[in-house]
């Protein structure tokens, strides 16, 4: 009997399918150091978020004929996995590419929305007993530039509802083809700095690699217009709904302190979960806890596309969404 264990959590229909297969599902969730005692030897499957780091120190722990044969990514990031090191231990790992991508979709516009409208602002005023309407005027997104930094499924949705509203989409990314970009009525850079250097609007959607670690930074925030195709000042605003680390915070901070940038919204860090950090003193930051994908929908979607790449997966058929 496979032996799975779930270490951050799954939709509860999920598991209960699982069990039916005759599988042994146990939900715990072991620290770093428990996961460095070899204990992964003890599984034949594990399935993770973004909580559980499995890297090279952990993933060398595992006994290639009797631990975890199969790495699940319940989500769409990996960057928690040292695939590389998976690979060389003969461990296949799959992640759910298409289930959460609605969720994020529409929390990046929310925070886009939420950023230029001062929604969060205006909430904390009137805790404070405070009608702060004159000083609250917002801009529009319709008639500004997004730069898309990276344009998978989701930076292709949030293409699509801010072209709805209005917004001319610029995009970067090294992998995609111009018929893609093109389909999306998206004007696509090859130079990361010509999206800056003409959008209002950054919203990240890239891997975080040795190549986009702090890709955000103070020179390309000061390279950002703060005019819109309408000639509006409406200022700079970045969101991140992608991961932590693209994105530098300190410049960030910097930014907002000294007026270079209007807003930022983060659902992602640097190091999670965040703790007194100083972008929580300015106003005009604000931020969510890695919930991108922490939806009803995407969850139930998450635990069903895992449920068929286990299924696949020991029943000897390669996953769907195998990354190596």
């Amino acid at each position: 009997m496979p032996r799975i264990l779930i270490s951050d959590g799954m939709a509860d229909e999920a598991i209960r399918e699982l069990e039916g297969f005759g599988h042994e599902v146990v939900e715990k969730h072991y620290s770093q150091d428990e996961l460095l005692t070899g204990v992964l030897n003890n599984y034949d499957a594990i399935v993770v978020r973004s909580a559980t780091k499995l890297n090279e120190k952990v993933l060398t722990t595992i006994d290639v004929d009797n631990g975890i044969k199969f790495i699940g990514r319940a989500g769409v990031g990996v960057d928690n996995i040292d695939i590389k090191e998976a690979t060389k231990k003969k461990i296949i790992v799959c992640n759910t590419p298409q289930s959460s991508t609605q969720s994020v979709v529409e929390l990046t516009i929310g925070h886009l929305i939420s950023s230029t409208r001062h929604i969060v602002k205006g909430d904390r005023k009137l805790r404070e007993n405070i009608w702060a309407k004159k000083e609250l005027r917002g801009t529009e997104l319709a008639g500004k530039n997004l730069g898309l930094i990276g344009f998978g499924r989701i930076a292709q949705g949030v293409s699509k509802v801010a072209s709805a509203i209005g917004m001319r989409v610029h995009c970067f990314d090294p992998f995609l083809n111009k018929e893609i970009a093109n389909a999306n009525n998206c004007i696509i850079h090859t130079n990361v700095d010509d999206v800056f250097k003409n959008c209002t609007h950054i919203s990240i959607h890239c891997n975080l690699n040795e190549h986009t670690y702090h890709l955000v930074n103070e020179e390309r925030i000061n390279m950002m217009p703060v005019y819109g195709n309408d000639g509006n000042k409406c200022g700079r605003h970045i969101v991140n709904c992608a991961r932590g680390g693209i994105i530098d915070e300190d410049a960030i901070y910097n930014a907002l302190k000294n007026g270079d940038l209007s807003s930022a919204a983060l659902d992602v860090y640097e190091k999670e979960p965040l703790e007194k950090s100083k972008l929580l003193e300015l106003e005009d930051f604000h931020g969510s806890p890695h919930i991108g994908a922490s939806t009803i929908e995407a969850q139930n979607r998450i635990g069903n596309e895992m449920v068929v790449l286990l299924k696949d997966f020991f029943d000897g058929k390669r996953p769907h969404s195998a990354l190596n």
